[in-house]
């Protein structure tokens, strides 16, 4: 069952997944990772939107070859799964392979209100 969290911040993940889809179609593949990695950042604190958007990190490294992205996603996935729960992330991380999985960074403002209007439920 997901938490509220979950339930609120779930729009706008879904916002980011869209545009990522969008992306992916238009073959802009830079521009669907960074819309997975906003995905990312907005829903790390929801184990099932973390494990998810890791999963779609995962696909989008498969389908472009990309080998390093995709061991990374598999560890990442794993992760998300096991510690998310419980609050072991480092929030801001975008969630590519490219970043150091315990590296706290910082979130971008938009993306901060986001997070903060979806935990005060408004």
């Amino acid at each position: 069952m997901r938490t509220s969290f979950s339930k609120q911040i779930k729009p706008y993940i879904e916002a980011e997944l869209n545009k990522a889809a969008s992306a992916r179609s238009a073959s802009y593949y830079d521009e669907e990772f960074s819309h997975l990695e906003r995905a990312h950042v907005l829903g790390q604190e929801s184990t099932y939107w973390h494990v998810k958007v890791h999963v779609l990190m995962l696909a989008w490294a498969v389908r472009n070859h990309a080998i390093k992205e995709s061991l990374g996603q598999v560890v990442r996935t794993i992760g998300a799964a096991t510690v998310t729960v419980l609050g072991l992330i480092p929030l801001g991380n975008t969630g590519g392979s490219n970043v150091n999985p315990f590296k706290k960074m910082p979130i971008d403002p938009e993306l901060a209100a986001l997070i903060h209007k979806a935990k005060d439920g408004t």
